[in-house]
């Protein structure tokens, strides 16, 4: 394990996804899929909380409303208040489509949700890219269809969009239009070594892409050519998510999971599910883009 980085708490999680830094709590937040429970640390006291949710959280945005999130539930949009527990849905997410559930997201620069939808039922690529607009409306980009979205981030001037399809190894790139959603210039970005499957992402202040690589047990930053230029290696089999956190964002998160791990290796080897926070080698994050329309 990369010194710097340790869990940041005793808790070990089966599926976290979806870290973010909320500068308006002053708290990093993330969901444990399997679970359908959201948690929040407070760097300042080193207190964890969590709240249950009645369906799994797939990925979440910040709104500008303090405490007060955008949600991709498994097949629903909707607006949860962390204050007070309430949860008003939004929207169905591919309501026609049986075996499919959101999967990995995020705000572009425009402050529009964008996130993807996993096939639970199979490899078959029948899931898509979906886009939440701030006045309410969804509807599909125009990628690939995908068996497993993931790696959604944006570069920092938001024109071109990164995303994935795991079990392809390959991160891709387009560019990408905040105002209309219009998609361009679809390629390839990095292709990942056999065995590693890309997840979750985020884009550093110069522009570097981060990946969390599940099944390879290490985080990578990749130059804006889709060069290799980092990584930090974790004693966690599947990393599934990463941000910059704290006033400066000058620290990271990085989560992991123990799903689908056996049993006799997570004895082994007990930092599967760990949340770990630490110092880059390199780079500083960029503010999370909040949902634009205050929900």
């Amino acid at each position: 394990m990369t010194d710097s980085f340790k869990p940041l708490s005793p808790q070990r999680q089966a599926h976290a996804e979806g870290v973010i830094w909320d500068d308006l709590a002053n708290v990093v937040r993330w969901t444990d899929i399997a679970t359908s429970h959201l948690y929040a640390y407070d760097p300042a006291t080193g207190h964890v909380s969590e709240a249950k949710l009645p369906a799994r959280v797939c990925c979440f945005a910040l709104t500008h409303q303090k405490g007060v999130l955008l949600l991709a539930l498994e097949k629903q949009v909707a607006r949860y208040d962390t204050r007070d527990g309430t949860l008003h849905i939004l929207a169905d997410i591919e309501p026609d489509i049986l075996g499919t559930r959101a999967n990995d997201g995020r705000c572009d620069r425009g402050g529009n949700l964008v996130f993807g939808t996993l096939n639970e039922a199979g490899p078959e690529k029948v899931a898509s890219f979906w886009r939440y607009t701030h006045d309410g409306r969804l509807h599909r980009l125009a990628l690939p269809k995908a068996a497993i979205t993931n790696s959604i981030c944006f570069s920092p001037d938001g024109g071109t969009m990164y995303f994935t399809d795991s079990p392809t190894a390959q991160i891709m790139a387009c560019d990408y239009d905040a105002a209309s959603g219009e998609v361009d210039r679809i390629r390839v970005f990095t292709e990942l070594r056999r065995g590693m499957e890309p997840d979750g992402s985020t884009i550093d202040a110069d522009g570097f892409l981060w990946n969390a690589e599940w099944g390879a047990s290490r985080v990578a930053r990749y130059a804006p050519d889709g060069r290799l230029d980092a990584t930090i290696e974790l004693p966690a089999r599947q990393p599934s998510c990463v941000t910059f956190a704290g006033p400066a964002l000058d620290r990271m998160v990085i989560t992991s999971a123990f799903k689908y791990i056996d049993e006799a290796v997570l004895e082994d080897e007990p930092l599967n599910g760990a949340i770990f926070i630490g110092t880059p080698p390199r780079g500083h994050g960029l503010p999370e883009a909040r949902y634009g329309h205050k929900v």
